[in-house]
């Protein structure tokens, strides 16, 4: 596919995108009317005092034509969602296709590194507006939605972000923020660039080298069991840094909206760990390795 109709494409979901929104708020008013008289009939009841079959027979219709509504507003709602993840899939899309122009192309003058700030504010913008995962009734969480991991024969796809384990200079090993490149199923190995180098570090790496980042932010209002909970151990992206450092579950989101508050491993402090910091659900991670650092 070309840019252009990538443009095309994109402009197009956008429009039905608008159009969905403006459905649901139609919905939402052709539904109010029936809800007010819910409250009113309980309110009648109040008054008189008595559950008569008329009012039983009247509430159970009320009843029945709101969660008709609720549930016509819901399936808009959902369809809005795919076509917001449609759209930025074909972003996604568009992005590695330039990016791979950029690294295949020897008549350009190399890029220019991305300014530190600018990073930084890209990664908060990627863990913001990583979706809520929103099952319907008694559905599980899927894996890689918040603390659930990838299948054990799952492959990260180009583009994916991940937690990958890769030696320094000096030898030591680190967990660092990267970007898968490409999956090669003969050698069972990844190539990933580091986030922070902007294609210049490319790294081969084997299978037990990474941790696919979570694709949906668990909801702690009907999924709490899908977080990570108080005390566990885990890898998490330190503020500021591309780098995943271990580190104690402090307390775990109390809304869709809200991070984790953790201790991060560290010997300057009399107990070992760091003042409680805020991480976003995107950059927490299950610790593969149990020995401190």
């Amino acid at each position: 596919r070309s840019n252009m109709s990538a443009d095309t494409k994109i402009a197009e979901l956008l429009t039905e995108l608008h159009q969905l929104i403006k459905q649901t708020q139609e919905e939402r008013s052709r539904s109010e009317h029936n809800l007010l008289n819910i409250q009113k009939t309980h309110e009648r009841m109040q008054t008189e005092n008595k559950t008569s079959p008329y009012y039983r027979t009247k509430l159970r219709g009320l009843y029945t034509t709101a969660k008709a509504d609720a549930e016509a507003e819901c399936s808009i709602l959902r369809h809005a969602l795919d076509k917001i993840a449609e759209i930025k899939s074909l972003l996604e899309e568009r992005r590695i296709a330039a990016k791979m122009a950029g690294v295949y192309s020897d008549s350009d003058p190399p890029r220019k590194t991305m300014r530190r700030g600018v990073l930084m504010t890209l990664l908060q913008q990627s863990a913001m507006t990583l979706p809520l995962w929103i099952g319907k009734p008694g559905e599980s969480p899927p894996p890689l939605c918040g603390a659930i991991p990838a299948s054990s024969d799952y492959v990260a796809k180009q583009g994916d972000k991940v937690a990958a384990r890769v030696k320094a200079v000096d030898g030591d090993e680190q967990w660092i923020l990267a970007e898968v490149v490409s999956y090669n199923h003969s050698t069972n190995k990844y190539e990933v660039d580091d986030i922070d180098e902007e294609g210049k570090e490319r790294h081969t790496l084997s299978r037990r080298r990474i941790i696919p980042l979570p694709q949906w932010k668990a909801n702690p209002e009907t999924d709490p069991e899908a977080l990570f909970s108080k005390d566990q151990l885990v890898l998490a992206l330190y503020p500021q840094t591309t780098c995943f450092y271990r580190a104690l579950i402090h307390t775990p989101p109390h809304r869709p909206q809200d991070d984790y508050s953790v201790l991060f491993e560290d010997t300057s402090y009399a107990d070992g760990y760091s003042p409680p910091l805020n991480v976003a659900q995107r950059y927490v991670v299950a610790c593969k390795e149990n020995k401190k650092k």
